[in-house]
Order: C-alpha cells, then sequence, then structure tokens
C-alpha cells in the first residue's frame, strides 16, 4: 500500500458521508415534517463533526507528504491539489465552530421559509444574525489574517476575489444599465395566459428535463420553496416550484437545475467518490445552468418547439405566434424576484446582493439594519419600491444557510457560459436547426465533452479556457444580450 493508496481510500470513504450529508439537506427541504427541525439541527452537526475530523485528520498530512515522494499521474495530482487545499482550509476551522455552523444554518433553514411565508423578517433576524457572526468567525479563521470575505468566496470559485468581481461589475453594469432603460422605453409584449395546472406543470417540466438529458434513472424531480439541485455521480436530484398563473417560473427553473444536474451526471464515472467527482466550482456549474436555462432554453428556436408542445398540454395560452411566444418568454419587465428576471436584469439583482453580503460580513451592515438597505438599494437599481420581504430580502435561501460568497458566482457563470455559447455556436453552426425540432443533444453534449466531463480535473477558469479556446471575459455574454434584445425591441 503506497501513501496515495492509502490517502485516495480515506478519502472515497469523507466524499461518500458528505453525500449522505446531501441527502439529509435535500430531504429537509423536501419531505422533512416541520417539526422535525430541531433535530435535524443535531443530525446535521453530529455529521458535520464526523466530516471535519476526517478532513482535518492528521493522517492527511502525513500521507500527502509521503505523495509528494511519489511520480503521480494527471488525475492523481488533480485529488493531491483538491485534498490539499480541504486539509489546510479545514484545519483553520476549529471542529466546534464547523458543528455549530451545520446545526445553526439547518435550522435556520426552516424559519427562513416561515419568516417568507409570513413576510416578517423581524422573526427571521436573530438567527440570521447568528449565521452571519458563525462565517464571520469562519471567515477570519480561514482568511488567517486575509480578506475575510475573499477567504469565504473561495469555497465557492477558488482564486477569484471580490476586487476581480467589482471589476468585472463594473464593466457590465452601464452596459446592462443604458440598454434596459432603452428596453423598458418600449411596450412590453403580451405574457402567455390560461390554466396551468400543478399536475400539467410538473408533467410538462419531466419533459423538458428528459429533453435536455437528464437520466431520471440517477435522479428525481421534487417540490421545494427554493428549487435546487443536490448530489452527484449516480444521485443527482433537482427540485422546482409552480405557480397556477406562471408556468415559465416552473420550466425554467427546471431547465436550470436540468444544467447544474446535468454537469454532476455527466462527469467522468471514474472519479465517482473522489475530489474530481463534482463540479470544480460555483462559477462553472453555473455556466451550466445558465446556458441551458438562456442560451438554449430562451432561444428563438428552441421557443419554437416549445411553443407547441406547451399547446397541445394546455391549450389556448394566451399568444397566437411562435414569434409571439418567443418574446413573452423573454420579455424584459418591472419585477423583483431574481430567479424569475430576465437576462437583462439578471446580474444587476445579483450586484446588489454582493455589495450588501459584503457589507453584512464586514460588519458594515447589522443585520437588523438589512430588509431596509435592501430596500433602499432596490429602489435605487430598479426605480420602484419593494412591497413586501418575500419579494424582498427573505426570497433567497443562500444567507439562511450561510452561503455567503455565493451570490457572484451567478454572474460568474453567465460570463463562463456568454463565452461558451459563442464557442458552442461556431463549433456546431447548425445548432437552430436541431433546437427548433426540440433536439438539445448537439449542445448538450458539447458542453458534455468540453465541460462537464472533467469535473474538478482542472482549475475553473482553465476548463472554461480550454473549452472556449480563449480566457473568459464578460464581453461575449453583453454582445449576446445587446444583440439579442436589441432584435427583441426593435431598437
Amino acid at each position: 500500500m503506497t501513501a496515495l493508496t492509502d490517502l485516495f481510500a480515506f478519502q472515497k470513504e469523507t466524499e461518500a458521508l458528505a453525500q449522505i450529508a446531501g441527502r439529509l439537506g435535500w430531504d429537509q427541504e423536501t419531505m422533512m415534517p416541520r417539526g422535525a427541525a430541531a433535530q435535524r439541527g443535531e443530525e446535521m452537526a453530529a455529521i458535520e463533526s464526523i466530516l471535519h475530523a476526517r478532513r482535518t485528520d492528521p493522517r492527511i498530512g502525513a500521507w500527502l507528504a509521503e505523495a509528494g515522494e511519489e511520480s503521480p499521474s494527471q488525475v492523481d495530482a488533480a485529488q493531491l491539489r483538491h485534498i490539499t487545499r480541504s486539509y489546510e482550509r479545514a484545519s483553520r476551522v476549529p471542529a466546534d465552530l464547523a458543528s455549530e455552523l451545520a446545526r445553526v444554518t439547518s435550522v435556520a433553514q426552516g424559519q427562513w421559509a416561515e419568516a417568507r411565508a409570513k413576510d416578517d423578517f423581524a422573526s427571521f433576524a436573530p438567527v440570521l444574525e447568528r449565521v452571519v457572526a458563525l462565517r464571520q468567525q469562519e471567515g477570519q479563521a480561514l482568511a488567517d489574517g486575509g480578506d475575510t470575505y475573499d477567504a469565504l468566496m473561495d469555497d465557492y470559485e477558488p482564486g477569484a476575489t471580490a476586487g476581480q468581481l467589482e471589476s468585472m461589475f463594473a464593466e457590465m453594469r452601464p452596459r446592462l444599465v443604458e440598454l434596459r432603460g432603452k428596453v423598458l422605453d418600449k411596450p412590453a409584449p403580451a405574457g402567455v395566459s390560461g390554466t396551468f395546472s400543478d399536475a400539467d406543470q410538473m408533467a410538462f417540466t419531466a419533459k423538458l428535463a428528459l429533453t435536455f438529458g437528464y437520466d431520471l434513472s440517477r435522479g428525481r424531480i421534487d417540490k421545494a420553496v427554493h428549487p435546487f439541485s443536490s448530489g452527484s455521480g449516480s444521485d443527482v436530484r433537482i427540485t422546482t416550484r409552480t405557480n397556477p398563473d406562471d408556468p415559465f417560473n416552473c420550466f425554467y427553473s427546471t431547465i436550470h437545475e436540468v444544467g447544474h444536474a446535468c454537469y454532476e451526471q455527466n462527469i467522468d464515472a471514474g472519479y465517482a467518490l473522489t475530489p474530481l467527482g463534482a463540479g470544480v466550482s460555483m462559477g462553472v456549474h453555473e455556466s451550466q445552468s445558465r446556458i441551458y436555462e438562456n442560451q438554449i432554453g430562451r432561444s428563438r428556436a428552441f421557443t419554437g418547439w416549445m411553443y407547441d408542445e406547451m399547446k397541445a398540454v394546455f391549450g389556448d395560452i394566451g399568444v397566437d405566434s411562435a414569434d409571439a411566444f418567443y418574446a413573452a418568454v423573454n420579455r424584459v419587465q418591472k419585477d423583483f424576484i431574481r430567479t424569475e428576471a430576465d437576462e437583462l436584469q439578471y446580474n444587476l439583482h445579483i450586484m446588489m446582493r454582493f455589495d450588501l453580503e459584503r457589507a453584512l460580513i464586514s460588519g458594515d451592515l447589522p443585520v437588523t439594519d438589512l430588509e431596509q438597505a435592501w430596500n433602499t438599494r432596490f429602489k435605487q437599481d430598479f426605480g420602484y419600491d419593494v412591497p413586501k420581504a418575500s419579494l424582498g430580502c427573505l426570497q433567497d435561501v443562500h444567507w439562511s444557510v450561510g452561503l455567503f460568497g455565493y451570490f457572484a458566482t451567478y454572474s460568474l457563470g453567465n460570463v463562463y457560459a456568454g463565452c461558451l455559447a459563442q464557442a458552442l455556436r461556431a463549433d456546431v453552426p447548425d445548432l437552430d436547426s436541431h433546437l427548433a425540432a426540440g433536439n438539445t443533444a448537439p449542445a448538450t453534449q458539447w458542453l458534455r465533452d468540453n465541460v462537464q466531463r472533467h469535473g474538478g480535473l482542472y482549475a475553473p477558469r482553465e476548463v472554461i479556457g480550454m473549452a472556449c479556446g480563449a480566457a473568459p471575459t464578460a464581453g461575449p455574454l453583453l454582445d449576446y444580450i445587446e444583440e439579442k434584445f436589441s432584435d427583441l425591441y426593435q431598437l
């Protein structure tokens, strides 16, 4: 037995236990009885204690030192890179802090859902204060004297910094704001209307999932307050939600989560239960969900197919042509919800959250002032008032579960998706003819071959750069958005 063999066998058990923890989280958001929240918090704390002990086990340091004397393959070297990073980061975080974070965020998630249903931020604020305080402690431990927010963000996008994202947002904001002003001066196209039952939406959303390549023999679709994807390898589950007046909420949430799920399902099977067997970063993950949802799912070609399919299921849907349906799918209007935002305004939602959560972590924004700060900033950025907390600072689950540093990866994923879409269309020039027939395979296979199968083998920007033939920049995304919405609104 070599050090590599011992280390990788130990790591495989750790990865399996982490999957079990993820399944507990999935159950909590889908099927767990409401009265079980406190007990689930203790269960999550217990398993996190075990995971933290394994991730900081002194034997890992010894194995890594011995492995340095061997000559690993490319795959083994990549595994060592991930294990080393995890070991060094976990070793900086006290075990009781890791356990308490797991317990508190598990409980906070349920309290967030109840507060959201009641539009009552004040009832949620105390537990959010605890979450923020714990994440501040964790970030300070990880930063080791460096920037606390950067240290937290490194959990989701290794190597990225807030400064880099500030520069990216500064490049994106002026063009987006200018284009939005021109678009909102134009009449908004009609939306769909009709009867969209819960059962019919769920049946149609399953068809969409299959159309985009989701393998239901290794997954399932359930409902949750906030859609998400969970798991990797042979067990990758997604959730969606329904609204009787807005079927697109369900359909495009599903396509988005299928993008995440297909990434996980399509990673090289040989990487299962290793550090390479999951998406390499949330930015790359979001690139898959966003390109599935937007550049493919909201394209004129694919919506033409989707229009006929929806009419067959729902009958009259209030629009009388494929072009009108395409305009309805992509219409820009005043709204509040990030997950329902059009491509033009979506990144403005992210920029707002990025600034607010940085202020929370730095201590410049007390949690008790968050609702007012959100409403003030939203009015500045979007021009109208937030009427209730569920449309404002309670709309997203992320902060309740401690995901500070996560939001920016949505916009980073959009940027990556813009670059990938440009390369995809160059390599598959007849893509629209396939999409018009409801055949997404040329697109999804290209993404599988160029991004998804690699899992964690390469660094985030490296895998995107390899797929696109150049380092990722915001230019392709901004050009795509300007071209699409200038055409839609005849600017």
